[in-house]
């Protein structure tokens, strides 16, 4: 092994940061999707977990499931989700892998780490568009409300008009901390490439 295999103990530290800043992902909400309409000054919203999803305030996954029942969208059943089982389980890893990578102190381990964590959230971020597709487009032809060639599939990230509905879609806490420690693991790799040259 040459010398500038290692990584130097300032990246080890900023690669163990990032590890513990996945952990953040599992106690506190990945994404949050709000609607809001004339009739819902005040708005609906629902944070998406690693393990579960919840209303914004505590009736509003209820509310976000009769509205979906009248345009015929499937009801929003956090317990049906099968990603919300192992999802916790793949953060954990993530983070276990990262503090192990900057225990070794190795640029291989790095660089490993950085590109499963990239492929998981490519993944992460397909199944999510997936998940909404599937519940904006598969919709029961006897629901009370039909537009003929509407949808309802919320946007992935911005901004999107659904009839009356204002929708929107943002990282939250959790998702904004997967974000910086996926970006910190980048920039580690970048720089240890440059030492290595």
């Amino acid at each position: 092994m040459t010398h500038d295999s290692r990584l130097t103990t300032s990246a080890r530290l900023m690669l163990a940061l990032a590890s513990l800043l996945v952990g953040v992902a599992l106690l506190q909400p990945l994404w949050h999707i709000g609607l809001k309409a004339p009739q819902y000054p005040e708005g609906l919203g629902m944070y998406i977990w690693a393990d579960q999803i919840t209303g914004e305030q505590p009736h509003d996954l209820q509310s976000l499931n009769g509205l979906n029942h009248y345009i015929g969208m499937k009801a929003i059943v956090p317990e049906s989700i099968p990603e919300l089982r192992f999802m916790p389980a793949i953060l954990g890893g993530l983070v276990l892998l990262g503090l192990a990578a900057a225990g070794a102190g190795r640029r291989r381990y790095l660089v490993a780490w950085t590109g499963a964590f990239a492929l998981t959230a490519l993944a992460g971020l397909a199944d999510f568009w997936r998940w909404g597709y599937d519940y904006g487009h598969d919709l029961d032809p006897t629901a009370a409300i039909k537009v003929p060639g509407m949808s309802y599939q919320p946007p992935l990230i911005g901004t999107k008009q659904l009839l009356n509905f204002q929708a929107t879609s943002w990282p939250a806490p959790g998702g904004w901390a997967l974000m910086v420690a996926l970006t910190l693991g980048v920039v580690l790799c970048f720089f240890a490439w440059r030492r290595g040259r």
